[in-house]
């Protein structure tokens, strides 16, 4: 099937009338955000049975003709891996499309493994090899040559017989519906929502702080995310994680000061210095009821990790018999904090509670039996 290289809008409009009829279509993206802190989106590729496109977004102005049928809540959007492809759409329409299919999530509950990339995937689907020569390309650069046009639509081309063959597995498996809580969350807008003020979670090493200093961070942190989006530079360019904790611990009030800070370039204190003090004598000035906690979770006794155990094994066993990878459901972490109590988990939710917690959730409540022997684990209750 011949591919076609879109980069006019009359192309696209014309593309787009041939397609509009498809109730799926395989979508992918080439993008790049190594120096920058959104995305820059290089390449949209689309396949329906009959047609395959390559879009050129860095030629084409108005991209509404495709987005029109991305966001068509009759046609369902076929992805592998589909959160940062739905980030991008997110950042041009502001909501992801509302009807999406995830082939790397749809494989999971199929037991092909945890978080498959793509070229596993199709080589366990259809037997097809593909080709990585062109994995490195930068996609901001134009011409592309025929190669390269070639290896992003085998992103899409092969994804349609993927779909096709995942999609009867889960229906002949009765599990179609185990993906609805997935896909709704990749469909959620707030999934792509940035909030300056919790980005203080993701620094590195958080942990280690605590009381006044975990507000600092908290301000510095929610201070730099404003920064990188507002410069559409990767945070790390703006401060490194390092450089933020040991402002936080130390908390200095001057500018001579931060010479005690390593990693602190001068370029940096002349020109982002006296915001940063700023930052950091606001933060000083938050009532201690307002700060931040870090919930510290209490080591388990022997016996609980005794239970814990006896849940891994539990585990194991009823992935086992749905041909799912544990891991694919949960964590030794994750059971550690249902045996300390917590509810809100993945594990209890969903698919994942469906298979297998809320049989978990059974043991811990006396309601559930294990007998074994040399060869297999039985459950009674």
């Amino acid at each position: 099937m011949t591919v076609e290289y879109i980069d006019t809008e009359a192309e696209l409009i014309a593309f787009c009338q041939k397609i509009s009829t498809s109730t799926w279509m395989t979508v992918d993206t080439e993008f790049l955000r190594e120096k920058t802190y959104s995305p820059q989106l290089c390449l949209i590729q689309v396949a329906t049975d009959d047609h395959i496109a390559c879009i050129d977004p860095l030629a084409i102005s108005d991209l509404n003709p495709i987005l029109d049928l991305f966001y068509n809540p009759d046609i369902t959007i076929v992805f592998h891996a589909a959160r940062q492809d739905l980030e991008l759409f997110y950042m041009l329409r502001d909501a992801p499309p509302t009807n999406v299919f995830d082939t790397q999530i749809a494989a999971t509950i199929l037991g092909y493994g945890e978080q498959i990339g793509y070229g596993n995937l199709v080589q366990q689907c259809i037997q097809v090899n593909l080709d990585k020569a062109h994995s490195r390309t930068d996609w901001t650069k134009r011409p592309l040559d025929q190669g390269q046009i070639d290896y992003a639509a085998d992103d899409v081309r092969y994804l349609r017989d993927v779909y096709k063959i995942l999609k009867q597995q889960l229906d002949e498996k009765g599990r179609t519906h185990w993906l609805k809580e997935d896909f709704a969350i990749l469909t959620n807008p707030e999934t792509y929502q940035v909030d300056p003020d919790v980005m203080w979670r993701k620094v590195k090493g958080f942990g280690r702080l605590k009381g006044i200093q975990l507000v600092v961070l908290q301000y510095l942190s929610a201070w730099r995310e404003k920064r990188a989006i507002s410069a559409n530079r990767p945070r790390r360019w703006i401060l490194k994680d390092d450089v933020l904790l040991d402002l936080a611990k130390l908390a200095p009030e001057s500018i001579d000061k931060f010479s005690m800070i390593r990693g602190l370039e001068s370029s940096t204190i002349k020109r982002h210095g006296e915001a940063l003090l700023a930052e950091i004598k606001q933060a000083k000035s938050v009532p201690k009821e307002q700060w931040p906690v870090v919930k510290k979770t209490q080591p388990l006794s022997q016996q609980q990790n005794a239970i814990v155990d006896a849940l891994m094994a539990l585990l194991r066993k009823f992935c086992d018999e749905q041909s799912i990878s544990p891991a694919a459901v949960a964590a030794r972490k994750e059971v550690e904090r249902m045996v300390n109590g917590e509810t809100d988990i993945p594990l209890l939710q969903g698919w994942r509670n469906e298979i297998v917690g809320h049989h978990l959730k059974a043991f811990i409540d006396g309601k559930l039996s294990i007998t074994a022997n040399s060869i297999q684990l039985t459950t009674q209750g």
